[in-house]
């Protein structure tokens, strides 16, 4: 998804629309964006998967069972798709809403890193990726972007214009926020070695809240141990609901850089666990309000 420093830009994923649209604020990002958290949730757990259009009336329907009113829904519906998000479709009285293809790629990239996501890295050949970058403090913005998706995309910050991460592979990715943030010409970025000094359990707590993380996942587990509605299309949006803004703020370190007894484990296993007892009953129930308006 990096744009070449030099020569033409390649086509955008995103098609004709603005790449700003999708990126998701730190509200919806942190699990509280309000109805339209909730609405990119149901369409990635039920409209991305199905790859067909879906009428009001359905969305209507589930979000209603999650506490949304009918106008809110509605609204939400309009503003996803001014974005760019949903394409409308008239059929006699009824509207249906398809994805458009660009935020069906957006979707499809975002349920590889929620339904994949372990809360730790499953091999690391012990090198960092590191970069260091720093955005004039006037430069409200840029900061608040750079230090935003930086951290979502698992890196820390032992200190001030240093950030770490174990994920070697996401120098592109980096590249790319340092471009976004305006910052990329007063950037470095390196692959190091840790040769010595702070030991590497420090130099982690310093450059990560573990113990806030830690908690977020005890909470989930409290939630989802035990069915929580017994609604299908309910619980399984809410557990996806939850589990998507952790791989945002778990940065999925190596386990031997992991607190022993590391909540993430447990509740990555319980996650998986069930997603894959509540989707068929969710789908089914879905796929049946989707009709109703056929």
């Amino acid at each position: 998804m990096a744009e070449p420093q030099t020569g033409t830009a390649s086509p955008s994923p995103f098609g004709n629309a603005s790449r700003d649209r999708f990126v998701l604020s730190r509200r919806y990002a942190a699990g509280t964006g309000g109805v339209r958290g909730l609405l990119i949730t149901v369409l990635g757990d039920y409209v991305r998967p199905a790859r067909q259009a879906a009428p009001t009336s359905a969305f209507i329907n589930v979000l209603g069972r999650l506490g949304v009113a009918e106008p809110a829904c509605r609204q939400a519906l309009v503003r996803a798709s001014a974005d760019g998000w949903l394409v409308p479709m008239r059929d006699g009285r009824y509207t249906w809403w398809r994805l458009s293809p660009a935020f069906e790629h957006f979707l499809d990239l975002g349920a590889g890193r929620i339904l994949g996501f372990t809360a730790s890295q499953p091999d690391w050949d012990r090198r960092w990726l590191m970069v260091l970058a720093r955005v004039p403090e006037r430069d409200r913005a840029a900061r608040h972007l750079l230090h935003t998706r930086l951290g979502w995309a698992g890196f820390g910050r032992p200190a001030p214009g240093v950030w770490i991460s174990t994920h070697t592979n996401r120098v592109k990715e980096a590249e790319l926020i340092l471009q976004d943030a305006g910052a990329h010409e007063r950037a470095q970025i390196f692959l190091a070695e840790h040769l010595g000094g702070v030991d590497l359990p420090n130099l982690v707590r310093q450059a990560w809240d573990l113990d806030s993380i830690e908690r977020a996942y005890e909470s989930f587990i409290a939630e989802f141990s035990r069915q929580p509605s017994a609604d299908p299309v309910v619980r399984l949006t809410r557990l996806v609901h939850a589990w998507r803004r952790l791989p945002l703020i778990d940065p999925a370190l190596p386990e031997e850089l992991l607190p022993e007894r590391w909540s993430g484990t447990r509740a990555a296993r319980l996650f998986h666990r069930q997603h894959a007892r509540w989707e068929p009953a969710a789908t089914r129930e879905w796929g049946r309000v989707s009709r109703q308006a056929a």
